[in-house]
């Protein structure tokens, strides 16, 4: 199983959800990539050649559209199922705001067009699920009005790219989608069945009826 990390992480801040992995069993192996100095073009045909020896992916934000994109241009039938944690796949509006501030539009670097657009609707052969953080702490409330749910950089309806196996909802914020219990557990839970735990369900249903 490969793992990816988000834009501005280190592929260290895979280790804990690595750790997780393990225990339940899962060989992990983490794809580190610059992620803001090397966009799609640079990083598409490395990550292509690690996706040779996967067969299942868990990815943290821009890590899900990187992989996505890789899997729709060179297909890779063994890689039977990705967990995508916080991934703006239908486009970032806090990576769009970003555009507009001279002075942090540089932070996106390369993969600004990326993260601006998204992902087209999911059309392969791979079960892609999301799980999605509805804890509001994050950087991305500066940048974009959130008119839902979000994990305070993501908004949920940012994840939610047509084609998806699953969605899930779980109280964590972007970063903190790393370090979360639930998350991981509902990772385990889709990688092993394709789709996500019965508790994914119960917090989905919570969160509708929470005022926005």
């Amino acid at each position: 199983m490969l793992l990816l990390h988000g834009l501005w992480m280190p592929g260290l801040s895979m280790g804990w959800m690595a750790r997780r992995l393990r225990r339940e069993g899962f060989a992990t192996s983490v794809f580190a990539y610059p992620g803001a100095m090397a966009g799609p073009r640079i990083v598409l045909p490395a990550l292509s050649a690690r996706l040779r020896q996967a067969d299942a992916v868990v990815a943290h934000s821009l890590g899900g559209l990187m992989t996505l994109e890789a899997l729709r241009r060179d297909g890779f039938p063994d890689v039977a199922r990705v967990v995508c944690l916080g991934s703006p796949l239908c486009g970032s509006g806090a990576a769009r705001g970003l555009r507009t501030h001279l002075a942090t539009g540089w932070a996106l670097g390369r993969a600004a067009a990326l993260l601006r657009r998204g992902c087209m609707p999911w059309e392969g052969p791979a079960e892609v699920g999301v799980v999605a953080g509805t804890r509001a702490i994050g950087f991305g409330r500066w940048f974009a009005r959130f008119d839902g749910p979000s994990d305070g950089t993501v908004a949920v309806a940012e994840t939610r790219l047509a084609g998806l196996a699953d969605h899930c909802l779980v109280d964590a914020s972007h970063s903190g989608l790393l370090f979360s219990e639930a998350a991981a557990s509902q990772a385990v839970h889709f990688l092993r069945q394709g789709r996500f735990g019965p508790d994914a369900a119960v917090a989905a249903r919570m969160q509708a009826r929470r005022p926005v």
